[in-house]
C-alpha cells in the first residue's frame, strides 16, 4: 500500500464539535473545548500519523457575522483554509435545526473545488431512524464527496471517518515526524489553557472580550515558571476575572497548572496578572499581539 498524505480542515458554525473532533482525530487535546461559541480564535494543525498514511487536520473559528475585527479576522481565517486544504470537512451539529447560516458556509464551499465531507456530529442523541432522516435531508442540500455521522466527543464512527478520508489524500511525503501531534508553540498552548480555565470561570460576553499571553516561560527538566497576563476590556471586567478576594483569579491558576503539569510532566509555578486594553478587539495591531491572530 502507497503512502498517502494531505491535509483536511474542519470548518463549519461554532459550537458544531470542530475542537472536540480534532482532539479525538490525534489523540491528544490541542484545541481548547468549552461549551460557549467562538472559542477558537486559531488555526490550529493537528497530526494523525498511521503505517500508511498522514493526515494533518485544521481546526478553524466557527463561521458567524462577526461583531467585531477580532471576529473578521476569525471568519477570514477559516475561509484561508479552504484553498490550504485537500478535503473539507464540513462538521455540524446534528441536532441544531438547519437555517441560514448553513446555506451561507455552503455557498463558501461550493467555489472551494474540494472534496467536501458532511460531518453530522453528535449523533449519540439520535435515535435510528431520526438520523436516517437527516441524513436524507442533508443530501439534498449539497453535493457531498461522503456524509459520515459520528460522535466526537462518544467516539463513535471516527475511526470510519478515518478511514474514508484516506481515499481522498494526494500526496506521499511525510510533513511532520511520527511523533508529533501539532505544531502549535508552547506559548500558544499554555495561553490557551489559561484561556479555556477563564471561560469556564466567566458568564455572558465577558470570555470573548478575553485574551491571554505567556509574557515569560522559563522550563528546567523538571520545573516550568510561567508568567501569564490576562487582557479584558474594562474596568468591570478586571474585578470580574480576578474575583472578590482574588479567588476566581486563584481558581483559574489552579486548574490551569494542573493541565499543563499533566501535559508536561513538569512541575508547574504560574503567577497571573491582568490588565485592561480598551476596545482591543476593534484594534487589528492589538488583535496580532493579544490573540496570536495574523492578518
Amino acid at each position: 500500500m502507497n503512502f498517502k498524505s494531505g491535509f483536511i480542515a474542519l470548518v463549519g458554525r461554532p459550537n458544531a464539535g470542530k475542537s472536540t473532533l480534532i482532539n479525538n482525530l490525534v489523540n491528544d487535546k490541542i484545541a481548547i473545548v468549552t461549551n460557549k461559541p467562538q472559542t477558537t480564535r486559531n488555526v490550529i494543525r493537528g497530526v494523525r500519523t498511521d503505517e500508511h498514511s498522514q493526515m494533518v487536520f485544521m481546526d478553524t473559528p466557527g463561521i458567524h457575522k462577526p461583531k467585531h475585527k477580532l471576529g473578521g479576522t476569525m471568519v477570514n481565517r477559516s475561509y484561508g483554509t479552504f484553498e490550504d486544504s485537500d478535503v473539507i470537512f464540513y462538521v455540524i451539529d446534528a441536532t441544531q435545526k438547519y437555517g441560514t447560516g448553513d446555506q451561507f458556509i455552503m455557498d463558501k464551499l461550493k467555489n472551494a473545488n474540494k472534496p467536501v465531507f458532511l460531518i453530522l456530529n453528535k449523533i449519540d442523541r439520535f435515535s435510528k431512524d431520526r438520523l436516517i432522516e437527516t441524513v436524507h435531508e442533508w443530501s439534498t442540500r449539497f453535493d457531498f464527496a461522503e456524509i459520515i455521522p459520528i460522535s466526537a466527543l462518544k467516539d463513535l464512527n471516527v475511526v470510519e471517518l478515518v478511514e474514508a478520508v484516506k481515499a481522498y489524500l494526494p500526496d506521499d511525503i511525510k510533513y511532520y515526524a511520527d511523533e508529533q501531534v501539532t505544531d502549535q508553540e508552547d506559548n500558544f498552548v499554555y495561553a490557551e489553557i489559561i484561556r479555556e480555565k477563564l471561560i469556564f470561570a466567566m458568564e455572558e460576553e465577558i470570555p470573548h472580550s478575553i485574551a491571554v499571553v505567556i509574557e515569560r516561560l522559563h522550563e528546567t527538566d523538571k520545573r516550568l515558571n510561567i508568567e501569564a497576563l490576562i487582557v479584558v476590556e474594562r474596568d468591570s471586567q478586571k474585578g470580574m476575572v480576578i474575583g472578590k478576594g482574588g479567588h476566581v483569579l486563584k481558581q483559574v491558576g489552579t486548574l490551569a497548572r494542573r493541565d499543563i503539569e499533566s501535559k508536561t510532566g513538569k512541575k508547574v509555578f504560574l503567577k497571573l496578572f491582568v490588565k485592561v486594553e480598551k476596545d482591543w478587539r476593534n484594534n487589528m495591531m492589538k488583535i496580532q499581539r493579544l490573540s496570536q491572530v495574523d492578518e
